[in-house]
């Protein structure tokens, strides 16, 4: 007897958790078919009908300053593609790389020109920097990732109280008279913008050991070996966002803020209350003149500074003090 006892409770069990499973399973299949309905008739909500991801169509007339990618060889279309994914289904970093462009781009173009700069090397700047004032590991420091001892080889201030590197134009000025000089040197633009990335010491080792006089033929490091293809997709990309999917109205876009001027030949003492006297406030000051890089300004020498200061009316500043 109480083995049949124990033969009908299990029974009893299995009988319940069999209804349970029949009725989750007639529930999933049911929710199931309402999104499959859903997404029918509205395709809005399919989000796998609407949301693409394919190859990149590569343009045929590749180059970087007029200077021909040889797209013959398999080789380096491997890696022009990769550069070309990478940028194109990093959304947020594309957006970002096109609003930044939008709003300093008209900055450093009219400086490239004048130095006879082509005027794809902008493209140079997003790559090293996204167009942040970054620093990275090694030291190079803004737009142009500029080391100290060639910041200052070429005339730039870099101290603890004022550092022009991060001066946009004064680095970007810099930056020309540089390229210029390995231009010379490579007498090819593609040549100048692996030894801007890699040091020109580092190109002229892999030439000689190499016995090669072009980019497309050397073996480099992974970063340097990347380094022209990431800039020509990064200006495909930016040139043509549409093309890649991206859409981004102008409003979307960063602006910059109109400035004037004020010359300073005189220690400041504390900028906070320097800001204060144009109604703004010390952040405000430093986001205009990033490269002064402490709460005051020495100046011993009386040496002639040009502060931007924002228009009125830009920025709404509170006038209370702790």
């Amino acid at each position: 007897m109480k083995i049949i006892k124990n033969v009908l409770m299990l029974l009893g069990v299995f009988f319940v958790v069999s209804t349970l499973v029949f009725a989750v399973q007639n529930r999933v299949e049911e929710q199931s078919d309402d999104a499959m309905d859903v997404a029918e008739n509205d395709p809005g909500k399919n989000v796998a009908k609407e949301y693409k991801i394919s190859a990149i169509d590569i343009p045929e007339d590749l180059n970087f300053a007029g200077e021909p990618v040889p797209q013959d060889d398999p080789e380096v279309m491997e890696r022009v593609d990769r550069e070309f994914l990478v940028n194109t289904y990093w959304q947020s970093n594309a957006l970002l790389l096109m609003k930044r462009a939008h709003k300093y781009f008209p900055i450093i173009e009219p400086i490239l020109a004048k130095n006879g700069i082509p005027n794809d090397f902008k493209y140079l700047a997003v790559a090293e920097s996204g167009l942040q004032n970054v620093v990275s590991h090694a030291g190079a420091t803004g737009f142009w990732q500029i080391m100290k001892g060639t910041g200052q080889e070429y005339g730039l201030e870099v101290n603890k109280n004022v550092d022009e590197r991060y001066h946009l134009e004064k680095s970007t000025e810099v930056a020309c008279q540089y390229l210029n000089k390995w231009k010379e040197k490579y007498g090819s633009w593609t040549l100048t913008a692996a030894a801007y990335n890699a040091g020109p010491g580092a190109i002229n080792k892999f030439m000689g050991i190499q016995q090669v006089g072009d980019y497309y033929d050397l073996l480099l490091g992974q970063e340097t070996g990347r380094y022209v293809f990431r800039i020509m997709a990064i200006k495909e990309i930016l040139t043509h966002p549409e093309k890649y999917g991206f859409e981004i109205n102008k409003e979307d876009m960063y602006t910059t803020v109109p400035t004037f001027r004020v010359e300073v030949d005189e220690p400041v003492f504390s900028f906070a209350d320097f800001a204060q006297r144009y109604e703004i406030n010390y952040k405000i000051l430093k986001r205009h003149n990033p490269w002064l890089r402490e709460a005051h300004l020495n100046n011993a020498s009386r040496k002639k500074y040009i502060i931007e200061i924002p228009n009125k009316g830009y920025y709404k500043v509170s006038s209370s003090n702790p």
